[in-house]
């Protein structure tokens, strides 16, 4: 039970990252690798802060938020100013993040283990380490999924969603279509940042190379999530994108208990993300020969 308990926690946490992957791959129609950059980078800039300058850790999981979106807005300004394609530009900005974080970190990975950290401190309230994490996702999973409630609400928040719909017909309604894709790409990678901000000391350390596969991660728990319901509202799909990242953890956790060597993980996790996208054409094609099926049997 503590296991799947353990699962819930850190699904909790990538859940953070899922909602950001959700808002560029769904909202913004595009996909955006920054990922695997800002997730590093918000947790390299909150261990460095907490280990180096014992900053408060509230103050640091924000700045690790305020950072992730300063990566985005890179993404963004290479993406609008430069006309360079999003996946590209995010790409770009990924292989330059691996050398800021490395920079950041001042070696490849910087230990937690004895500094004051959220987690440290929730367990002041309540000891079980891994029941302080949950009550502090599932704190913050609230917090940010009302305040992205209120944000796409506004009329910047409809004009983002109105880009990603239709690009054409938004521009030519006078939508600022550069400014909202650089504020969704801001909003995205902050949320990812935070979300690596919060592993990190959940973890209780930061290491460079911790972000590689978590676009794959983030868009698994995305289409999972999906998989759940259909026809929902705004906040119903993030509590869903949510779901399917708890969900992925604990498929992952089945795959150890079935004693597959852990090193194959990378690949377990491409094959449901893989499974994951292809249901929906696998039920197309359902339909399609059931209705042929049923076309063909009345003409006999």
């Amino acid at each position: 039970m503590s296991v799947i308990l353990g699962s819930v926690s850190e699904g909790l946490l990538w859940g953070l990252l899922a909602m950001g992957v959700y808002l560029t791959y769904r909202i913004l129609n595009v996909a955006d690798m920054t990922v695997e950059g800002s997730f590093t980078l918000g947790a390299t800039v909150v261990s460095r802060l907490i280990f180096e300058f014992a900053m408060d850790p509230w103050l640091a999981t924000l700045l690790s938020f305020i950072i992730g979106a300063l990566a985005g807005l890179v993404t963004g300004l290479l993406h609008t100013r430069l006309k360079i394609p999003a996946l590209i530009a995010s790409i770009i900005t990924m292989t330059g993040l691996y050398s800021i974080n490395l920079r950041i970190l001042g070696q490849a990975n910087l230990p937690l283990l004895s500094q004051v950290t959220l987690v440290t401190q929730m367990r002041q309230l309540i000891e079980d380490k891994t029941v302080a994490v949950i009550v502090i996702g599932v704190i913050v999973v609230v917090a940010m999924i009302a305040l992205l409630k209120w944000f796409f609400d506004t009329q910047i928040g409809l004009a983002i969603r109105a880009t990603g719909d239709n690009y054409m017909m938004s521009e030519a309604n006078g939508i600022n279509t550069d400014m909202t894709k650089i504020i969704g790409f801001m909003v995205s990678n902050g949320l990812i940042g935070l979300a690596g901000g919060l592993l990190a000391q959940n973890n209780g350390y930061a290491d460079v190379n911790m972000g590689v596969g978590a676009m794959v991660i983030g868009l698994a728990s995305v289409v999972i999530g999906e998989a759940i319901g259909k026809n929902l509202t705004f906040v119903k799909r993030l509590l869903t994108v949510v779901l399917g990242s708890v969900i992925y953890r604990l498929l992952l956790l089945l795959v150890l208990e079935l004693n597959f060597n852990p090193n194959d993980i990378r690949l377990f996790s491409a094959l449901i993300l893989a499974v994951a996208l292809g249901i929906p054409a696998v039920r197309t094609h359902g339909k399609k020969v059931a209705k042929n099926s049923i076309t063909s049997g009345k003409e006999a």
